[in-house]
């Protein structure tokens, strides 16, 4: 049977965790169509709020938090480039080594295996992209600057389809240079 504080918890990690995808699904994501972020997004709100809860419900103070948080600082910067998926990653596995260290210690298994779990659970669905269509984006030189018009925008992005053979949906013209006859677009397709 679920006690008063715990059900706040789970409940208070719910609410994190709805926030935070109605934020990224909804807000961030429609904009950019990138991925990238998505996974580092939602797992560090999911994350951060189990360490928080962690550091408030044990005699430790906000200090060590911050601590915690300069930790990664320094890694991020430190070290050799680190892409943000494994940065992520990163910051899970440490941080909950030290919530689970510290839990285990004051006798909060319940509390423990509901982070935990949590964590595994957010993780695996967003690395099935469950509720997201993934698109890509590049960079390109294009060399065809007659159709880099409006008025023929159907004809640019069937010619980028043929010469790419990726699912174009979207083009972007960054920058036309009409002395070398080129423009530096940028192509959003599907995976």
């Amino acid at each position: 049977m679920l006690t008063a504080e715990l059900s706040q918890y789970i409940g208070g990690a719910a609410l994190n965790l709805v926030i935070a995808l109605l934020i990224v699904r909804f807000v961030y994501y429609p904009v950019t169509q990138d991925k990238r972020y998505v996974l580092t997004f939602i797992t560090f709100s999911t994350i951060t709020y189990f360490v928080l809860g962690l550091l408030t419900s044990v005699d430790l103070s906000i200090g060590v938090g911050f601590g915690l948080f300069a930790i990664f600082s320094v890694l991020r910067y430190r070290t050799d480039e680190i892409p943000p998926r494994e940065m992520t990653y990163l910051f899970v596995f440490i941080a909950l080594a030290i919530m689970n260290s510290v839990m285990v210690g004051d006798n909060e298994i319940t509390k423990l295996l509901v982070s935990n779990g949590f964590v595994v659970i957010v993780l695996f669905f967003l690395e099935q992209g469950w509720g997201f269509k993934f698109e890509e984006s590049k960079r390109m030189t294009y060399d065809r600057i007659e159709l880099v018009t409006p008025e023929r925008r159907d004809e640019l992005i069937a010619d980028l389809k043929a010469r790419t053979g990726l699912e174009i949906t979207s083009v972007e013209v960054r920058r036309l240079d009409l002395l070398r006859d080129v423009a530096e677009i940028r192509i959003t397709y599907s995976e």
